[in-house]
């Protein structure tokens, strides 16, 4: 019995470790939903409160993230998911609670030593060996897959902030660039009127610069209809009112990975939290079958137990100080013959000796256990569990497979980006210049029209949109890739390269 309770007091304080290193994890990733910034080795973790962080014109990405990692209410959730899962685990490791019961005997059962009056009991059971360390296990892998929850809902809340703050970019990039086409529009339907005054243009020019104004005002206008959703979608992330306003982010970082496709396929099956998760789910049906195999054997109960016992009546008088005797000896007084025959009666009949234990209350050590004979029970159950770890297996690989489909997709599509960064910079953008610059002195020669010169200023608006396009997809795509391989990608920033406005400024001087 010594040796059950020591084992059960051995297998309950062996949990105390497990639980300490999942504490240390919690308490330490704590620090995360202050966001630690990765991108700069010397970046110490921002512990900025709400009143002290605000976001204005020269806040960067990074204080974005930093905002929505302090205030946004679903990682808050899912912090605190991964909190009630670890206080699971001294609840499954701890002993079942003892049991006290009380007896009182309404009518006293009589004994040889007395009379019972009321009883009361303790009682201990112990699981079999190895149980509590089983369910530990199982919680403590339900605790690490919650954890992996939530590094993903993390994730997700960043692409999402990155996605918006980068549409947002985009947004305000394209209303500069249609603006200034509209300045120049504006400037050329004004030049237009004036040389059909002096009938040097035909009065098609004028129309023709009139409905391509009427055009670029729409676009103009649908541009900054849009803001009011962007920010929304923005202030949603970082729980704020979807009115209040942010500011155009003036700049974003030019990133290029530096990994090759299948580096970053392997850090995807190593880092996924979503993955990560489903390990840990696997783990924990492993210990969860382990565990059904123990329900075969039984609990033992240790029991003590105390019985108060009250004294008994005491008998009644005997001897010669008893009536009846004395009467029996007087008829037997004649003679001495008779006087020791009534010496003996009374001795026989002298007061009664009490039981050596009489009134004395009763302790008791009892010991009892479970009888497992449901055996199909038990049968059901581990199967049940052999089950759900071929179901967390399955899950895994369909998982990794939709995974990998997804990481394809979104380099493809990061390729694609920089590929049209290139192109735009390099090749469209400097032709399209150059195609202003040539149908502007043939214009002014009479050997282009003004239609022409219109065409080539659209050209190089739509080269503009397309290049400010590209710029935010590719930050968007590698905010992607960063959530589906679960890490920060290891990048190399750069200077953006050539100068890539539209130069609308310096085509209206030379018009002019």
């Amino acid at each position: 019995m010594l040796v059950v309770c020591a084992a059960s007091v051995s297998i309950v304080g062996c949990e105390a470790p497990q639980r300490s290193r999942l504490i240390h994890d919690l308490e330490t990733s704590r620090g995360d939903r202050s966001f630690r910034s990765r991108r700069h080795d010397t970046a110490a973790t921002q512990e900025a409160t709400v009143a002290e962080l605000r976001l204005d014109g020269s806040s960067t990405l990074d204080d974005y993230l930093a905002y929505a990692a302090l205030n946004n209410p679903g990682l808050e959730a899912a912090f605190n998911r991964w909190k009630a899962a670890v206080e699971r685990v001294p609840q499954v490791t701890s002993l079942p609670d003892p049991r006290f019961t009380y007896r009182y005997f309404i009518r006293e059962v009589e004994t040889r030593v007395g009379p019972q009056k009321q009883a009361a009991g303790l009682s201990q059971t112990f699981p079999w060996f190895g149980k509590l360390a089983l369910r530990g296990d199982a919680a403590a892998e339900a605790a690490n897959a919650e954890r992996q929850r939530y590094v993903a809902a993390k994730l997700a809340l960043f692409f999402e902030v990155k996605n918006a703050y980068f549409e947002y970019y985009y947004l305000g990039r394209a209303i500069e660039v249609v603006r200034e086409n509209l300045d120049l529009i504006e400037y050329l339907e004004s030049v237009a009127r004036a040389r059909y005054k002096t009938a040097a243009a035909s009065h098609p020019d004028v129309i023709r610069a009139q409905v391509e104004l009427g055009k670029l005002e729409d676009q103009v206008n649908t541009l900054r209809d849009l803001r009011g959703p962007i920010i929304a979608r923005l202030n949603a992330a970082l729980n704020r009112e979807p009115e209040d306003d942010l500011p155009f982010p003036q700049e974003i970082a030019h990133e290029t990975l530096t990994q090759s496709d299948s580096d970053i396929l392997a850090l995807m099956g190593d880092q996924n939290p979503e993955l990560r998760a489903l390990d840990h789910r696997i783990e924990q049906a492993e210990y969860e079958i382990e565990l059904a195999k123990k329900e075969y054997f039984p609990d033992l109960t240790v029991g003590l137990d105390y019985t108060d016992v009250g004294s008994p009546p005491r008998a009644p008088g005997q001897g010669f100080a008893n009536p009846a005797a004395l009467r029996s000896a007087s008829r037997f007084g004649s003679g001495a013959g008779d006087l020791i025959d009534a010496y003996s009666i009374g001795r026989s009949f002298r007061r009664g000796d009490r039981p050596s234990d009489a009134g004395q209350d009763v302790w008791m050590v009892s010991l009892s256990m479970n009888i497992p004979i449901w055996r199909d029970k038990y049968a059901a159950g581990e199967r049940e569990a052999r089950a759900r770890r071929l179901a967390a297996t399955g899950d895994r690989s369909q998982r990794e497979n939709d995974l990998s489909s997804a990481v394809k997709r979104a380099l493809y599509e990061y390729r694609d980006a920089e590929r049209k960064i290139s192109l735009y910079r390099d090749t469209l953008i400097p032709k399209a210049k150059e195609s202003i610059e040539s149908t502007e002195t043939a214009f002014r020669s009479g050997k282009a029209t003004f239609l022409e010169l219109v065409d080539a200023e659209r050209s190089l608006l739509d080269f503009a949109l397309s290049f400010e396009r590209a710029l935010a997809n590719r930050g968007q795509w590698l905010a992607a890739l960063d959530r589906l391989v679960g890490d920060i990608l290891p990048r190399a920033t750069h200077a953006l390269g050539n100068d890539n406005s539209s130069d609308l400024d310096s085509t209206e001087a030379k018009v002019n």
